[in-house]
């Protein structure tokens, strides 16, 4: 059996507003394995989001339990294990592409030449090397997702998670981003967790998930998706 790198029991996220509460994820419970590629799907508010931050160590439960078996303690999860490309901007503001890349690799004591020749190679395979010396204000919502995607990569995390990461690429960009996905998760074994709208980026992981008002279904036909 693969090495299981999350464990989520019952896991849930209400977030509360004066009198009201919101249920953003409810009773989830799964595994995620070693090389997993997982598509997550649903609409818009449906938690997905939130269950990848939940995922990622960067959001707390309010009900059941997470955990990170083959990964670490949750203090060690990032830099480094687990990597996130976030739906927005999260490019730091004061620093050019290039430094945003180099950073996460600098802080898990990559040397300094090293570190800038990955970053400079990824950048590269995902055809944003030309804005490499730009800031972040300076570049389109497409470029914007393909630095943070070379950011995320770059570090070659045990656990990337990837929210809507084509969302705002053409078609034959989106293709060719999710190719240089697939491939780099693959070749260094990595688990792979994508919260997509997209049928057609869905349809290239080899497990679907959905999920809907909060509530997690692990066990999805691409044709239910």
């Amino acid at each position: 059996m693969s090495e299981i790198l999350v464990r989520a029991e019952s896991l849930a996220r209400i977030f509360e507003d004066g009198s009201t509460s919101v249920t953003a994820v409810a009773e989830a419970t799964f595994d995620l394995a070693a090389a997993d590629a997982v598509a997550m799907m649903g609409p818009s508010g449906s938690g997905k989001s939130t269950l990848l931050h939940l995922v990622a160590g960067l959001d707390e439960p309010t009900g059941g339990a997470i955990t990170w078996p083959g990964v670490g303690p949750r203090e060690a999860l990032r830099p480094g294990p687990i990597a996130f490309a976030f739906q927005g901007p999260s490019l730091l503001p004061p620093l050019t592409v290039s430094e945003n890349v180099v950073l996460p690799l600098l802080l898990v004591g990559t040397d300094e030449s090293t570190a800038h020749q990955r970053a400079t190679a990824m950048l590269r395979r995902l055809h944003v090397d030309d804005v490499a010396d730009k800031l972040p204000e300076e570049l389109s919502g497409g470029q914007t997702q393909r630095a943070g995607l070379a950011r995320a990569l770059v570090a070659r995390p045990k656990l990337l998670l990837a929210d809507e990461p084509t969302g705002q690429l053409d078609r034959e960009t989106a293709v060719a981003t999710m190719d240089v996905l697939l491939q780099e998760t693959r070749a260094i074994g990595a688990t792979l967790v994508v919260a997509t709208h997209d049928a057609l980026v869905a349809a290239r992981l080899g497990t679907i998930w959905s999920m809907q008002d909060g509530r997690l279904r692990t066990e999805v036909s691409p044709s239910l998706a």
